[in-house]
């Protein structure tokens, strides 16, 4: 993921108290389209939320350090459950809410954006953009006959899967080797190449079977990214 921003973003963080007016304003907006809508906010309740967008852009634009993490308390929650909502995928989801605050607020230290009273609105659609990029993404892998990492538990075989076993072997243990951290590598390579089932890996490293996939599946991303490294050294090397 590119430079980090300048502030922790923590989805139970409690909001600053100049955000706490509309907090649940902003959660209404994110929840559009559930099954118990909130009312519509009145004409105050509006004038408020643009007053305190407002403001939020014009000092992290200034340089306001303490707004950014303002800024992120009160979108954090709503950013997340839309997201969440979108992909089903709570890795995906983490991921893309850190990179929504990340353009956001390079976005306001740079050219800003057109109307900072509407900030709420364009820290969603970022959001959302972000979801149907990643969305697409995954369709072409799919189009290119590169079948998509499975969500977490999905007891499908991958592509992956089948290159860790597969004839491709000596690769892989090498670029095993080059995997941080080493639980990573441990997992990957107990699982795949000596078959050790998961029960025992779970008691052997301490952890649930619901942990045990997330781990997995974060492993599993780690070295496809070393993967394709590799490929397109290989490609390059080539001339190809």
């Amino acid at each position: 993921m590119p430079s980090s921003i300048a502030v922790r973003i923590d989805p139970r963080a409690g909001a600053p108290p100049a955000a706490d007016a509309i907090r649940c304003l902003t959660m209404a907006h994110a929840a559009a389209g559930s099954t118990s809508p909130a009312s519509p906010p009145s004409d105050a309740q509006r004038a408020e939320e643009a007053r305190v967008a407002a403001d939020l852009a014009r000092r992290v634009a200034g340089g306001d350090t303490a707004a950014e993490g303002e800024l992120v308390a009160l979108y954090s929650h709503g950013v997340l459950f839309l997201l969440r909502r979108l992909t089903r995928r709570p890795e995906l989801a983490d991921d893309l809410h850190q990179e929504t605050f990340r353009i956001v607020l390079e976005r306001l230290r740079g050219p800003g954006i057109e109307d900072p009273r509407r900030l709420g609105g364009f820290v969603h659609r970022t959001a959302r953009n972000l979801f149907l990029a990643a969305a697409r993404k995954e369709a072409r892998r799919k189009t290119d006959g590169e079948t998509a990492l499975p969500h977490v538990g999905d007891p499908r075989p991958s592509a992956l899967d089948a290159t860790l076993r597969g004839e491709r072997a000596s690769l892989v243990r090498r670029l095993l080797a080059e995997l941080r951290p080493e639980r990573d590598r441990q997992i990957l390579l107990r699982y795949y190449l000596a078959e050790e089932p998961k029960t025992r890996l779970c008691t052997a490293l301490g952890l649930t079977g619901e942990h045990f996939d997330r781990v997995l599946y974060r492993a599993k991303r780690r070295f496809r990214e070393l993967l394709e490294r590799s490929e397109k050294r290989r490609r390059l090397g080539a001339g190809m």
